[in-house]
């Protein structure tokens, strides 16, 4: 994704690592498997791993669903077209398994009600070591896996996805541990086998893009999905002038401005990004201001701010704009059928703001309704050194909630196969 505006494009080169530094000594010899094996055994960084801990506490938890206030709103989901091109999809899934060795087709496949649906996570760490990695397969499988990929998403999506993906490899030659982080330093995972008729899915994942998709027909549920960028622009090499996620800031930071005084305070939830009114545990070192992030499907999330319903109706195209960036993956039908969801619930969909609204301010906002969350958020730094959150480092992120996530809510929706078997011939 490239974009015009470029006057914030060397922001983040103040804050460059020094690259001398054990950390990144060390991250400069290993290749992906060592690096998460030392990560997993040493225990450093302690915030980090103390996260990954907790991580796999969650996922021993049943799988509900992120709400409101605890309970799962039930029928807000149903059977229907979307206009996903299925058969285009099949067809590329069944020409990348073609094109697999059996011992990597039993790695990529996972029965359709498989926890490890939820095992996705974002850090540069291979934590949950599964399917298969896009920078250790062969050209052409390689090739297949993205053509998965595309198949499935938008133009718009799929450029999108490339874009998150160059600008990882971008940062991984930028700290000099290509074979951490890389352009296909990317996982793939099938759940189910590729249909027309029955529920499957998969789940790509890897650092700052996270895609879980869920297919039943022509209908999709594309969620959750993270996606972020640290630095979120490219300014050298073959994609220079790569850059994500710009136009979800400028919406969001032009919907807050817009709304009267005292909406804004209302929608300001805390005036800093790490206000001291936050009640403990509301700031964190991982997610920094999100709520919603890797394993956190059952996290309950109260209503903020102000209602869509209460904004006139330039401040609510804001909105629909925000909504259809976060639906940028969906291909145009599926948008059009999801944001017509959404706009349903504009009577119970609340926006919310942490930190200031000045042009140049970094800042948290969250969209937030029975049907959909997304979560914007500036962070500080990771790999660059800036210790308050700027806007050259973002994440994004959104759910289905009430149990929508990964076609929960749609698979007891689907009919099931014959239960019934009766043998017409002899026994012997």
């Amino acid at each position: 994704m490239a974009s015009e505006d470029q006057h914030s494009g060397g922001a983040y080169r103040q804050h460059l690592p020094d690259l001398s530094t054990p950390r990144f000594t060390t991250m400069q010899t290993q290749d992906a498997h060592e690096y998460a094996k030392a990560f997993k055994e040493s225990g450093v960084p302690p915030w980090l791993h103390g996260l990954y801990l907790h991580w796999r506490n969650l996922f021993q938890e049943p799988f509900r669903g992120v709400t409101n206030d605890g309970h799962i709103r039930p029928d807000l989901f149903r059977l229907q077209d979307e206009g996903m091109p299925i058969s285009a999809i099949v067809s590329a899934a069944t020409t990348l398994i073609s094109h697999l060795t059996p011992p990597q087709l039993a790695l990529v496949t996972h029965h359709i009600d498989s926890p490890e649906w939820r095992s996705w996570s974002n850090p540069e760490f291979l934590l949950s070591d599964k399917g298969l990695r896009l920078d250790e397969l062969d050209p052409t499988p390689r090739a297949a896996a993205l053509a998965l990929l595309e198949a499935t998403l938008s133009p718009e999506g799929y450029a999108k996805a490339l874009a998150a993906m160059r600008i990882n490899g971008f940062l991984g030659d930028l700290v000099r541990a290509p074979r951490v982080m890389n352009e296909f330093s990317y996982n793939l995972v099938l759940f189910g086998s590729p249909s027309t008729a029955a529920p499957w899915g998969f789940s790509f994942y890897g650092h700052h893009l996270c895609l879980n998709v869920f297919l039943h027909r022509t209908q999709v549920v594309l969620s959750p999905w993270f996606t972020g960028a640290e630095p979120n622009l490219i300014d050298s090499g073959p994609y220079a002038g790569t850059r994500i996620l710009q136009e979800e800031e400028k919406l969001g930071l032009r919907l807050m401005q817009s709304l009267s005084g005292e909406m804004q305070g209302r929608a300001q939830v805390y005036k800093l990004l790490r206000d001291p009114a936050m009640p403990k545990g509301r700031w964190n070192h991982d997610d920094q201001r999100h709520l919603c992030g890797a394993y956190r499907d059952n996290r309950v999330v109260p209503y903020e701010g102000v209602l869509v319903s209460e904004m006139d109706e330039p401040q609510k195209e804001l909105v629909r704009g925000i909504l259809r960036e976060y639906l940028l993956y969906l291909p145009a039908r599926a948008r059009e059928v999801r944001m017509a969801e959404m706009e349903r619930w504009f009577g119970e969909t609340y926006f919310c703001w942490i930190g200031g609204f000045g042009d140049e301010d970094a800042f948290y906002y969250r969209l937030q309704s029975p049907v959909v969350i997304v979560e914007f958020d500036h962070h500080s730094g990771v790999f660059l050194t800036n210790e308050e959150p700027a806007k050259f480092h973002i994440h994004t992120l959104l759910r289905t909630p009430n149990g929508g996530d990964y076609g929960m809510a749609l698979r007891p929706l689907i009919p099931g196969v014959e239960q019934g078997f009766l043998w017409e011939g002899e026994r012997e």
